[in-house]
């Protein structure tokens, strides 16, 4: 057995008028039978060496013969004989509960089987056995496949494809956490495109369209001042033949007069 139980107390309470070489030699003895589970050899020689203390031998057999009892098979300690039944006896009662355990459940599936009136028999084990999907995180090394690319160009030709697939690899990538793990790559791809709003570069464009077509040029003052006399003399008739003709014979009776 590797193991044994060691009461710290009694142990010291037995060995405490040993030498340090003789207290070592009696833990390296019960080590070495407690590992065998058997006596040890007869022979002083033999268990000296055993246990790594050949040039101790004095001290080997002063244990020896304190704790241990020789007889015809070898040393033997009758309180280690106890733990090493006590163990054993441990074992076989488990190994027992174990078989009667095993048969238990034989006996328990037999019964699980019910004849109908058919005579087919119904069983829990004919049941299927449903296991739980798990999800993965997006690879760093993805890249952007034909489907996915179709779907883009198809579903939101506004978008820039690759503009739009780097955005969403580095978000996915760099989410931490159980937030990054999704089941299906393919369905978060789509929805991300159907969300993206249109491009602000798109709504730009169309202001300055809108803005060339409606909005004049800045005008200097010079311009600004032509216009506006063009436009009074469009709307401002010139005076009549016959007033122009008494503005003249008005003109020339002045300079007579003077």
């Amino acid at each position: 057995m590797h193991y044994y139980q060691f009461n710290i107390g009694d142990y010291v309470s037995h060995t405490r008028h040993l030498s340090p070489i003789e207290d070592i030699a009696y833990r390296r003895l019960l080590d070495a039978y407690y590992l065998s589970e058997r006596p040890l050899n007869s022979g002083l020689a033999a268990v000296a060496r055993q246990i790594g203390l050949k040039e101790h031998e004095s001290e080997v057999h002063e244990v020896l013969q304190e704790f241990f009892k020789l007889t015809e098979n070898g040393w033997i300690n009758t309180r280690a004989d106890k733990e090493i039944s006590h163990f054993k006896g441990k074992i076989e009662q488990a190994s027992k509960a174990g078989k009667a355990s095993a048969e238990r459940r034989s006996n328990s599936r037999s019964t699980d089987v019910q004849p109908t009136n058919n005579h087919e028999p119904i069983t829990k084990n004919q049941e299927p056995v449903l296991k739980k999907q798990r999800g993965s995180r997006l690879p760093q090394d993805f890249v952007l496949s034909k489907e996915w690319a179709d779907f883009c160009t198809q579903q939101r030709p506004d978008l820039n494809l690759q503009n739009t697939f780097d955005s969403f690899k580095d978000f996915w990538v760099a989410k931490a956490g159980s937030g990054g793990v999704k089941l299906d790559w393919l369905a978060t791809w789509r929805n991300w495109v159907r969300n993206q709003s249109v491009p602000k570069s798109s709504f730009a464009q169309i202001n300055a369209d809108i803005a060339r077509t409606t909005v004049p040029r800045n005008l200097s003052y010079e311009d600004t001042q032509r216009r506006l006399r063009e436009e009074a003399d469009r709307k401002c008739s010139g005076p009549s033949l016959e007033v122009l003709a008494k503005m003249a014979d008005l003109r020339r009776g002045a300079k007579e007069i003077t």
